[in-house]
């Protein structure tokens, strides 16, 4: 592989990582648009966050796989196929209905871009220094897009209108296809067979789960469609654990979900992105709807919580050599938890400088987060098993994201509905930091001597 072949692979894996992540945010602040020009009820517009984090938690299981068995190149082209041709179906719709059902579609894309786009840059490396320099790299880009969603968006739908923000994908997709087809080298396949039961149950069981909070509210727990989801979410679960007990390449093996503290990061994952995610649906509504404001002004109010993500995500490594992960965890979800109680109070003033104030430790503790939480997660398992520790982090926290949004949604409605979404959000990083603590007690617990008593020998 030439340099410019290198670097031109390098390139686009960044690219398509920053465009996964951005596109799990940007459409925050086109959802004011999209209720007025589409007449879009609240339920439609969780469903346009929510149908892209579905499918590209489910199908992220078992992303892995099917990139090693299409081989990465492959993998990689058929995703950015299926994300720009759903993004161009997004950008003309003309229903909420077309919209979302290509938003499904999109999150599958981005579920097969995502590992493959790994795989190629990490290819693409002469050494051992270089993979870990390229892997840092394209987990910054995704960061970087994940942060920029939101004033990206507002920018786009001030410019132009709300079809900017998925026509954008189209204008950087459709380069992307012809070059990849053209001069992408083709990395070897590994022959990994694919987990088809365990990749169909789970969709179910997401899907069931998803679908049931966001409706619930709208036609009762009680409708039938609702109690189906629920039945849905049942057999699913059932039927995972069955298939997963009797596959031979299962989604998730027993040694990662079976390590305590990996399953309990697993969860805080969950637990952030509910919080993460929801109060991003919730601001941008606020915002628009509540306050008046245009999309623009909008993103621009985003930056003090979306901003200083980049720099929590590059303190937390330093810090965590100096004071240990579980430390770093602990501050960050205490001052998580403690900031979404301020920004609640702050949302009552007439004023938005508070409220501007009030965000700026958020983004800060949300970058340290994300980057403790990802390496607890692949520091607990050994190295055979980081792709699949991975897929399943990153599944339980795109799982988490999309019950926030689900759960914040309805709250809106109610009495006080922003202040009660971020005690709710206040309430779930609590819910974290107690892990935290039980997984530290869980350790020094395990790390202490047991003493050995002879008359105990026999039991």
């Amino acid at each position: 592989m030439t340099i410019e072949h290198r670097r031109g692979v390098v390139a686009l894996a960044l690219v398509a990582a920053f465009m996964v992540f951005v596109d799990g945010t940007i459409v925050n602040l086109a959802l004011a648009q999209l209720a007025s020009h589409l007449h879009a009820s609240r339920p439609e517009l969780e469903w346009a966050v929510n149908a892209y984090t579905l499918t590209f938690a489910a199908v992220m299981l078992g992303a892995g796989a099917l990139a090693d068995t299409l081989g990465a190149k492959r993998a990689f082209v058929t995703g950015l196929v299926v994300f720009t041709a759903s993004s161009a179906v997004c950008a003309v719709a003309g229903s909420m209905l077309v919209l979302n059902l290509a938003r499904l579609a999109q999150g599958v894309g981005s579920a097969l871009l995502l590992p493959s786009a790994l795989i190629l840059a990490t290819a693409a490396a002469s050494d051992e220094q270089s993979r870990h320099r390229l892997v840092g790299w394209w987990a910054a880009a995704g960061g970087v897009g994940m942060a920029a969603g939101p004033l990206l968006g507002g920018a786009l739908v001030a410019l132009a209108d709300w079809r900017a923000v998925f026509a954008v994908n189209v204008v950087i997709g459709i380069p992307a296809i012809v070059w990849s087809l053209r001069s992408m080298p083709a990395v070897p396949r590994r022959d990994r067979r694919l987990d088809l039961a365990g990749m169909s149950t789970a969709t179910v069981v997401i899907g069931g789960l998803v679908f049931a909070l966001i409706e619930a509210p709208a036609q009762g727990w009680h409708s039938p469609a609702v109690l189906i989801a629920g039945a849905l979410v049942v057999a699913g679960g059932i039927g995972f654990v069955l298939a997963e007990r009797t596959a031979k390449a299962p989604l998730l093996p027993v040694r990662v979900y079976a390590d305590r503290r990996f399953s309990g990061t697993a969860a805080q994952g969950a637990l952030f992105n509910f919080a993460f995610y929801g109060l991003l649906f919730a601001m941008g509504l606020l915002f628009q709807q509540s306050r008046g404001l245009g999309p623009l002004a909008s993103g621009l109010l985003f930056l003090p919580l979306t901003g200083l993500i980049s720099a929590g995500t590059l303190s937390a490594a330093p810090l965590a050599q100096r004071l240990g992960r579980r430390t770093v965890l602990g501050i960050g979800q205490t001052a998580l938890a403690l900031t979404l109680l301020g920004v609640a109070w702050a949302s009552t003033s007439s004023s938005l400088w508070p409220l501007v104030f009030a965000l700026i430790p958020a983004g800060f503790s949300s970058g340290l987060l994300v980057s403790t939480m990802t390496s607890q997660s692949i520091s607990t398992v050994e190295p055979t098993l980081h792709g699949a520790a991975s897929a399943v982090f990153n599944t339980s926290r795109q799982v988490g994201a999309a019950i926030g949004v689900a759960t914040f949604g309805p709250l809106l409605g109610a009495g006080g509905g922003f202040v009660t979404c971020l005690i709710v959000g206040a309430a779930a990083t609590a819910a974290a930091l107690a892990i935290t603590f039980l997984m530290r007690q869980a350790t020094v617990a395990k790390a202490q001597p047991v003493p050995d008593f002879p008359c105990h020998a026999r039991g």
